[in-house]
């Protein structure tokens, strides 16, 4: 929200009152407190009349601040708020002439109290500044009144973050307002808002609002971020670094960190689409059709016509098409598929439910009293009220059958148009629950299934999310065209969600909308199989491969086979993820910070801190791509480049720019047909160019996140050393690149595609190879 008129005019109908000095502090064990009037004090008169902004710093963990402004603080509380979770730090408070520091761990703020700044720096130096417009209480047309927050942008600063957003990846010059809606992929609106950006200076900034909050970055004035909030307080935390993923990091044990998702959810997802016409035959036939063309499945999802037209949702199955649902998900299970149905947090008027829940409370109220309803997207639907707990317990009940019947997963549809002139059970504040919501309906779900098949089986596939979100995996995309742009537009949607604290992220393999052509399908299946979660699935036309074109079926397969013979990194990843906040796919800049170039990129990817991913969006097959310094080795092919430059080059359908980064010791399971397996035996360890000197550890964890095995490898001269641990089962090492090796007293070396490979005897613990 803007309130200027160029550098130097106010806009009409507002005035900005902002602090001058601070007039008076007081100092507690774990908090500073100013009090800031917004003109100067020369004389006792000063004192009368016009406002003083209370200013309250403390830190809730080391290396966070929280910056709290109030000008009233009579307002009753307003809730729900965001779960933070709130260390409270005793603070370093000193206090140098016109000076006050206070000290976080590294992250030192100074405030000038003469002439009101809060100058915020680390052990690199200054990250930046609030001057004295940094903080601000404004009043507004027709009694409304917002606070304002300020912070100074440098020269060469990127900002990122803010949620999946479809707009460019890097926010400078954008005007944001966090607020969900059902927008689809290609306009400013997007259904996961968060209210935290990253800075490349090496700091994140989290706006503790659950509410609209407006940002201007870089927009309004184009040195300046701005975040801005109505009513009389303002409550923003600043994360140091000073990498990025430290910031993201930090941010993530404030508000949450991923849960672990099931090692099946990473493998093949197919759908039956939206408005397509399917009943048991259509989807055995889809999935006999998978397994006879060698395509590996590990989930099948049922989308919203597995219930009967206008009556989503009554959670019944539609027995025009399905007489036997019980009985279908027994044969589709033993087929060794999960199952996921689609839901969402409404109820049509048409649906059995809908006057259950209308008599007992459990429907979001009109100010009178009345159920809220409205025809967009099922004709008289309601919306569940998740504050009230009688009313989470029906829902979950409802979920249960289904679970009961064979359902292993939920799809969390919707959730983004909340509407604000309504009463909640609890007496949430509308306008805080509108994003809030699907927190809460996200929550349910979750929880449910936590209760249902264990902490190790639990996961959502949802589209709406606020922050905190991030606990309930995964999300996914959302309504995308089926063409190269909409394919960019979801992968920058993707990274901008992943810089903010979500670890895994999906999106609808070939586009949602429309259909797309076999050579844009074929790019999307790599791509969407390289990313942390898979996804068949449309709008009107069914997305098996084998509708576009033969060649599409062989994509599908080597790309779905490769994904699950990467298990044991991918779900190394995501456990790092879980205990780190360290998202699995994630931007250029959050992996290689120091490198310039990499601050802008955003149609290529990490997929974990070792391979790099750079999707191919043209009709004629070239990849434009950036590698940073070092030397990269194509995972396909064994090709070496040398990094520091840009490459284009043109690939078949069959690869893209898909590299390791040197120094990397990658784990590639003995199944390419299932993501769910022993991710030790008969592991193989492929080594890539291992600097002289190194000391690698790679671990390799079972499907409970439990450690199975950990190999160190070293190298010195032209000896490696590779020491198993916690395993006595089979494995190999193969070192990519290599013609030959001189010496092997466990086995003898054979030549593969990409170099020579060594196979280890069980019982083995330590192996020295001669290069």
């Amino acid at each position: 929200m803007k309130f200027t008129d160029g550098n130097w005019l106010v806009r009409d109908g507002y005035q900005i009152h902002f602090p001058k000095v601070v007039h008076d502090y007081h100092i507690e064990d774990k908090a500073l407190t100013l009090y800031a009037p917004c003109k100067y004090i020369n004389h006792r008169g000063d004192t009368l009349d016009g406002p003083l902004l209370t200013i309250k710093l403390s830190a809730p963990m080391e290396n966070v601040v929280r910056v709290q402004t109030w000008h009233y603080q009579g307002e009753k509380p307003k809730y729900p708020n965001y779960t933070i979770n709130n260390q409270e730090q005793a603070l370093k408070i000193e206090e140098s002439g016109q000076s006050l520091l206070f000290s976080s761990g590294e992250l030192v703020i100074t405030v000038d109290k003469d002439n009101f700044t809060m100058l915020f720096a680390n052990a690199a130096g200054q990250l930046t500044v609030a001057d004295q417009k940094g903080l601000a209480w404004i009043e507004g047309p027709e009694d409304t009144t917002y606070m304002r927050g300020q912070l100074k942008l440098g020269v060469g600063e990127h900002l990122y973050g803010l949620g999946e957003r479809f707009t460019p990846f890097v926010k400078n010059g954008q005007s944001v307002d966090i607020w969900n809606e059902d927008g689809g992929t290609s306009s400013e609106q997007s259904y996961k808002n968060i209210p935290f950006f990253l800075s490349s200076r090496g700091y994140g900034i989290f706006v503790n609002h659950p509410e609209k909050v407006s940002f201007e970055l870089g927009s309004e004035l184009v040195s300046r971020s701005q975040f801005s909030v109505a009513g009389e307080h303002l409550d923003y935390y600043l994360i140091n670094g000073p990498t990025p993923k430290e910031v993201i990091s930090r941010y993530t044990a404030l508000t949450g960190r991923p849960a672990l998702p099931p090692a099946w959810s990473f493998g093949l997802w197919l759908s039956t689409s939206f408005t397509t016409n399917y009943d048991e035959e259509t989807v055995t036939h889809f999935v006999d059709g998978m397994a006879e063309r060698g395509i590996p499945l590990s989930v099948f999802h049922f989308d919203c016509f597995w219930m009967k037209e206008f009556e989503w949702c009554n959670f019944i199955w539609d027995r025009r098409h399905f007489p036997d649902p019980a009985g279908m998900l027994k044969r589709l299970k033993e087929k060794d598929l999960k199952i996921c149905v689609w839901i969402n947090p409404y109820i049509a008027q048409k649906s059995p439910l809908f006057a259950e829940a209308h008599k007992l409370g459990y429907l979001i109220k009109k100010p009178n009293g009345d159920t809220w309803q409205w025809d967009r997207w099922q004709a008289g639907m309601g919306i569940v009220d998740f504050t009230n707990p009688d009313a989470v317990k029906w829902y979950q009940n409802l979920l249960k059958q289904l679970i009961d019947m064979g359902v292993d997963s939920f799809k969390t549809d919707f959730g983004e148009r909340i509407p604000t002139d309504v009463v909640y059970h609890d007496g949430s504040n509308p306008e805080k629950m509108h994003n809030y919501y699907a927190h809460l309906y996200n929550q349910v779900v979750f929880d449910l299934l936590k209760q249902e098949i264990g902490d190790e089986e639990a996961i959502v596939f949802a589209r709406s999310a606020t922050a905190g979100s991030q606990q309930f995996p995964v999300h996914w995309g959302g309504d995308c065209d089926s063409t190269y742009e909409a394919m960019a537009e979801s992968l920058r949607g993707g990274l901008s969600l992943t810089t903010s604290g979500f670890g895994y992220w999906s999106h609808d393999i070939g586009g949602f909308e429309n259909t797309a052509s076999p050579d844009v399908f074929k790019r999307w299946t790599a791509f969407g199989l390289l990313s942390s979660h898979s996804r068949f699935h449309g709008s009107a036309s069914y997305r098996v491969p084998w509708n576009f074109d033969d060649e599409a079926v062989d994509v599908a397969r080597q790309f779905t086979m490769l994904k699950n013979s990467l298990m044991p990194y991918l779900f190394k990843q995501a456990v790092e993820n879980n205990q780190t906040g360290i998202p699995v796919m994630r931007s250029m800049h959050l992996e290689f910070p120091t490198d310039p170039l990499c601050e802008t990129l955003d149609r290529q990817y990490m997929l974990g801190d070792q391979l790099l991913v750079a999707p191919i969006f043209n009709e004629a097959g070239l990849g434009s791509f950036y590698l940073p310094q070092g030397v990269w080795t194509h995972l396909l092919t064994g090709e070496v480049v040398t990094g520091g430059s840009w490459v284009k080059k043109h690939y078949d359908y069959f690869s893209l720019p898909l590299f390791v980064r040197e120094n990397t010791v990658l784990p590639i399971g003995a199944s390419e047909v299932k993501p769910v397996y022993d991710y030790v035996d008969h592991v193989t360890l492929r080594l890539y160019r291992i600097a002289d000197g190194s000391e690698i550890e790679t671990p390799i964890y079972d499907q409970t996140g439990k450690l199975a095995a950990k190999f160190t490898t070293k190298k010195s001269g032209n000896t490696l050393l590779i020491t198993a641990e916690q395993t006595d089962q089979p494995f190999a090492i193969e070192l990519v690149g290599k013609e030959s090796i001189s010496a092997s007293p466990v086995g003898e070396a054979v030549t593969t595609s990409l170099g020579v490979k060594v196979n280890i005897p069980a019982g083995t613990n330590q192996v020295s190879l001669t290069l």
